[in-house]
């Protein structure tokens, strides 16, 4: 399972060490080295953060707080120099799911993330039967979408592009990266057919907020 990782750290070589390890899981990882920058990539909705509370422009408290306020359900582990009672109370009030105090081997930062992911996504993140997005129910192991209990049909290609975006909420992909991940490397043809078949679902799902990127993609947001 391929999950996204995002790493707020500001000691760039324990970054770097940290970033080596949790890719080796074949996780997808983002590496950030302040504050501001991690601030920023909230939107994207990762699976999971790691964060060092001590950062050099920002109170790493606050940055957690911010994280939880935007995706309460997304875990969060948080490291500190400080190896206390008061840091472990702290982040735990404010969300955190999981605390390591430095030094630590970065075996046991890939244990207690794996361990984390596990517990909260169970063996299949994507695998809760039904879910919902905004009016619409969504049942991914029947393929089905309804809404007002009526069921909306869509092709196998509809589906399979809504879900593309659904399990992936806020994050930007360009017209290149959804051929690949939705019509597969081996399709050969024009990009275009990314364009027909939004325009498809925007007319059969008017509550799917997929936001044209101008020049670049797609994303879809959460349903406000």
């Amino acid at each position: 399972m391929s999950y996204r990782i995002y790493l707020v750290e500001d000691e760039k070589h324990l970054n770097s060490i940290l970033t080596s390890y949790l890719k080796r899981e074949g996780w997808e990882v983002a590496s950030f080295h302040n504050g501001s920058d991690a601030v920023e990539a909230i939107p994207d909705h990762p699976d999971c953060w790691i964060l060092d509370i001590m950062l050099p422009d920002m109170d790493g408290y606050q940055l957690l707080k911010n994280i939880k306020q935007h995706h309460e359900d997304v875990p969060v582990i948080y490291i500190s120099a400080r190896d206390s009672d008061l840091d472990r109370i702290l982040g735990l009030e404010l969300g955190g799911d999981d605390y390591i105090a430095k030094p630590f081997l970065p075996k046991e930062l890939v244990i207690r993330t794996k361990k984390l992911l596990q517990r909260i996504y169970g063996k299949n993140k994507h695998a809760l039967e039904v879910s919902t997005y905004g009016p619409y129910v969504v049942n991914e192991l029947k393929r089905t979408i309804a809404y007002e209990d009526e069921h909306i049909t869509l092709t196998s290609k509809e589906y399979d592009l809504f879900l593309f975006f659904y399990q992936n909420i806020g994050r930007a992909f360009s017209r290149d990266e959804i051929l690949q991940c939705v019509w597969g490397s081996d399709y050969f043809g024009s990009d275009r057919v990314v364009d027909d078949l939004i325009r498809r679902l925007r007319k059969k799902l008017p509550y799917f907020q997929v936001e044209t990127i101008y020049g670049y993609g797609y994303r879809l947001t959460d349903h406000v």
